[in-house]
């Protein structure tokens, strides 16, 4: 068994780090610093540096202008991503622009990945339902109207919607199916009202009221949607992971440097083992992961559908991130909330992938409810 990244995996690592070494956590808006939204955008600069190092192709075929790479491939860049605090629609855009290639008709996906590959268009994806804790595909009825589908419902919480170009909207029909609709920005019968999220940036709830949509901009291959949603579960840990690791690193070199009785306070015993039992989260965190990712990007048949591991990685990402964070906190004492300190961006943006990810609790329970519906040999 060999765990070790491919060198095409790896190249996307350097290309990535080289594409955010330009990026200070520093100089990322502050959410206590800002009243009301911290920008009215997303970082586009570093949104074009990112196509330029085709970075935002990674998971599209060589015929879409792309590196032909896998769920592997864009977790990793999501996590170098995270350890700087990334302003831009990185894991929503491409994730959505692979479904639409993956399951999506001829037009749709003959013309729009390669535009979005460039970072031409901006897509996102509204997974977060109507309250946040009800399934997203619920939460928007589809119906057929002459060759038209119309769309009603409401979308809670969705990322970057007032500055995509598109946003994907999985609905379901009478007959118990779900489709994922590309809304444009400003089409009539889609309403925008402004939600703020824990980092400070912008989110949007999004009420569609009669929306039509013509048939090329819908997708109703059958699994679509839970590929996508898997997809997004599953960089959204890697997030975690990647926020997770910048977090301790900044906690290691704060403590070697502080001092108390004339030594660093990482030598004090109480200290070294939080900060090791956080090293463990990180690494639990890493291997359930990957065990997703790659079940996601090779499709291999498992004990479990794939889904199961993308709740175990679930499980750990939303506990430990919290966990890391509240952690260096506590390590970094009152420095830690200090405004001019990058902690409390760390913070704020752990909070919103842990609300993201949902309650470890649920997790566990559809976990088991994966269980007992698979015999295991």
């Amino acid at each position: 068994m060999d765990f070790t990244f491919t060198e095409e995996q790896q190249a996307a690592v350097e290309a990535a780090k080289a594409v955010f070494a330009g990026v200070s956590p520093d100089g990322v808006p502050s959410p206590a610093l800002t009243a009301g939204a911290v920008a009215e955008d997303f970082d586009r600069a570093l949104w074009a540096r990112l196509a330029d190092a085709d970075l935002l192709s990674l998971l599209l075929d060589e015929e879409a202008g792309g590196a032909g790479l896998d769920a592997v491939a864009l977790c990793l860049v999501l996590r170098e991503s995270a350890k700087v605090l990334a302003r831009v629609p990185l894991l929503e855009s491409s994730a959505a622009t692979a479904a639409v290639r993956r399951y999506g008709g001829e037009e749709l996906r003959s013309e729009l990945p390669a535009r979005a590959g460039r970072g031409e268009l901006v897509l996102t994806v509204a997974a977060n339902g109507r309250t946040g804790h009800d399934p997203a595909e619920l939460a928007v009825t589809a119906r057929r109207d002459g060759t038209a589908w119309v769309l009603d419902g409401v979308q809670t919480a969705v990322p970057w919607a007032h500055n995509a170009d598109f946003v994907v909207v999985p609905a379901h029909t009478d007959a118990h199916r779900t489709v994922l609709a590309l809304v444009p920005l400003g089409h009539e019968g889609a309403v925008l009202a402004e939600q703020i999220s824990t980092t400070g940036e912008r989110l949007g709830e999004l009420r569609l009221e009669s929306a039509r949509i013509a048939p090329r901009d819908v997708i109703d291959a059958e699994g679509a949607w839970e590929w996508l949603r898997e997809l997004l579960a599953t960089g959204t840990c890697a997030l975690a992971l990647g926020l997770g690791e910048g977090v301790l690193r900044m906690t290691s070199e704060y403590t070697s440097k502080r001092e108390q009785f004339g030594f660093p306070v990482a030598t004090f015993q109480a200290v070294a083992v939080q900060a090791a039992d956080r090293y463990i989260d990180l690494r639990a965190m890493e291997a359930t992961l990957w065990q997703a990712a790659w079940r996601i990007g090779t499709g291999a048949v498992g004990a479990l559908p794939a889904c199961g591991d993308v709740a175990v990685a679930k499980i750990w990402a939303s506990e430990g991130v919290r966990r890391v964070v509240q952690t260096a906190q506590h390590l970094h004492g009152g420095f830690g909330a200090d405004t001019e300190y990058a902690l409390h961006r760390y913070h704020a943006w752990a909070k919103h992938l842990e609300l993201s990810l949902g309650p470890a609790a649920a997790h566990e329970e559809a976990l088991g409810d994966l269980l007992a519906a698979h015999v295991l040999g």
